[in-house]
């Protein structure tokens, strides 16, 4: 086992950060559009940082795993600093890798996932903040990470 795989199994097997915050200030709910499983994210912000983050998902190993290093790379972090950047799926998946190694291939989808639904609680937080130009932008984001994910499925159904 390499060290990629040693880490994405400690995520697996001691999840960081499950469970609910009740009356959260962003939550989201992602479904992965490969295999329907759940994951639903919960945001504790304050002065647009992220203060608290707990989920719950319904998943594979992967899919726990990613969940998990997705709330330590994102915990403590400015909601400024996750997105305002030219590529903010690209960062994200830059900081859950740094946290969980690489993700195998046939698990691919379940990154997108976590970073569409941890982007889903942002935008629920800047809806109740009622910032609709912040809101805008992640939804725009929101839609380029799905018009990849739905790509690069399109391009496995052409392969196999």
């Amino acid at each position: 086992m390499d060290k990629n795989e040693e880490k994405l199994l400690e995520h697996f097997r001691n999840p960081r950060n499950v469970g609910v915050i009740v009356n959260p200030d962003g939550f989201g709910r992602g479904e992965n559009p490969i295999n329907g499983y759940i994951t639903d994210i919960y945001l504790r912000i304050e002065n647009e940082v992220i203060k608290g983050i707990r989920y719950k998902t319904f998943g594979c190993v992967a899919t726990i795993a990613v969940s998990s290093g997705l709330s330590i790379a994102v915990k403590g972090k400015s909601l400024a600093e996750i997105f305002d950047s030219d590529n903010t799926f690209e960062k994200l998946a830059v900081l859950l890798t740094n946290e969980i190694g690489n993700i195998p291939d046939k698990n691919w989808h379940c990154l997108p996932t976590a970073i569409q639904t941890l982007l889903m609680a942002m935008s629920d937080y800047y809806v109740k903040k009622k910032n609709e130009e912040r809101v805008q932008k992640i939804r725009n984001i929101i839609a380029e990470i799905q018009h990849k994910v739905q790509e690069r499925i399109k391009e496995q159904k052409e392969i196999n």
